[in-house]
């Protein structure tokens, strides 16, 4: 039917602007909290990248959810104020016939927000902890950076690190500020290295060097020369992995099924059923009265994905919290949502059923 094909192009062409813009805010935001968190120390500068990247997947359902719902809406809502969805609806072509097209554009999408939503999405929370944690357990060395003045873990020290030279891990003209009983000093040598001792403990070795001490403020300063000076290398303890349901495969959520993994099985069961419902449910929402407000339609279907989002977070908490059986809060928002999509089609098929109703 050209009815169908000019939806799911249209649909299609929409989709991609929207996406586009979403996404875009979406690596925005992130980007700018993940250098917020590089600024304050919170977080390796050099990790920025992967997590962005981590993050993406993670929040990609959701993304292509409001994607999908936003599409659909925009383009119906286009057709109705530029009299096109008169035209097909005068013809003799119900509402309803619009749910095919809607579907065999929404059903490809949905697919893939199901396949993030129950494999991706947590691989990615859980390399992304993995990552994080391997960058903040890196030694202060590993952390210097060539040419670069770089601050250590306990934040008592600055290295100052020119080139790193050969397979044998030397460094070539080092400088090192640190703050010791309160005084401060200062050390540069042409070329260190590293050592490992028997019990594990790291230390940076410094060849051939100066080191100045004494007060910040005052005169009285100290120099010293020595032939081998080494520093030890603090390292963070290691500590495993949060057990979070975020970071769990959806096989073990099945095979422990407490509540607080039931909740989040109810999560990213609900993303993919969910995006079907809405991308559905945006057909009769689409309907704009020319005599009326435009945004007043727009605002009722963000009114809407609003609500049925925070309906499956409060579905998410309750059954965490053991307030409600996984079996009713996995289908219950889902299916009082397409009841009012029942209602709202009703409606649009019937106006003047229900505006002798209203009347009354």
């Amino acid at each position: 039917m050209i009815h169908q094909r000019a939806a799911i192009r249209e649909f299609t062409q929409t989709a991609a602007g929207v996406f586009v813009a979403l996404f875009a805010i979406l690596m925005t935001t992130q980007l700018i909290r993940l250098l917020g968190d590089a600024a304050g120390g919170r977080l390796a500068s050099e990790a920025v990248v992967a997590l962005l990247g981590f993050r993406a997947i993670s929040y990609l359902p959701v993304l292509l959810s409001l994607t999908v719902f936003v599409a659909i809406l925009m383009t119906l809502s286009r057709w109705y104020r530029d009299s096109e969805m008169v035209v097909w609806l005068s013809s003799g072509i119900p509402l309803t016939a619009w749910i095919k097209p809607v579907m065999k554009f929404a059903l490809p999408p949905v697919a893939v927000i199901a396949m993030l939503s129950l494999l991706l999405a947590p691989w990615a929370t859980q390399q992304s902890e993995t990552y994080r944690q391997s960058m903040d357990q890196r030694d202060d060395v590993a952390r210097v950076s060539p040419g670069a003045f770089n601050e250590s873990s306990g934040a008592d020290r600055v290295f100052f690190v020119e080139s790193i030279a050969g397979q044998d891990g030397k460094v070539r003209n080092i400088f090192i500020s640190s703050i010791q009983n309160g005084r401060l000093g200062v050390m540069a040598t042409a070329e260190g290295h590293t050592e490992t001792q028997a019990n594990g403990d790291r230390f940076l070795v410094l060849d051939r060097g100066r080191r100045y001490e004494g007060t910040a403020g005052t005169a009285e300063y100290r120099v010293m020369e020595f032939d081998r000076y080494a520093l030890r290398v603090e390292t963070k303890e290691a500590r495993g992995l949060e057990d979070s349901p975020r970071t769990k495969p959806v096989w073990e959520l099945v095979r422990d099924p407490r509540a607080i993994n039931l909740a989040e099985l109810l999560w990213r069961l609900g993303l993919p059923l969910a995006a079907l419902n809405l991308a559905v449910l945006a057909i009769p929402l689409a309907f704009v009265n020319p005599r009326a407000g435009r945004a007043n339609n727009l605002v009722f279907a963000l009114l809407t994905y609003m609500i049925y989002s925070n309906l499956l977070s409060v579905s998410q908490a309750w059954v965490a919290q053991e307030k409600l059986r996984f079996g009713v809060g996995v289908w219950a928002v889902h299916v009082g949502m397409f009841l009012l999509l029942l209602i709202l089609f009703h409606r649009r098929q019937n106006p003047l059923a229900w505006g002798r109703l209203k009347w009354r």
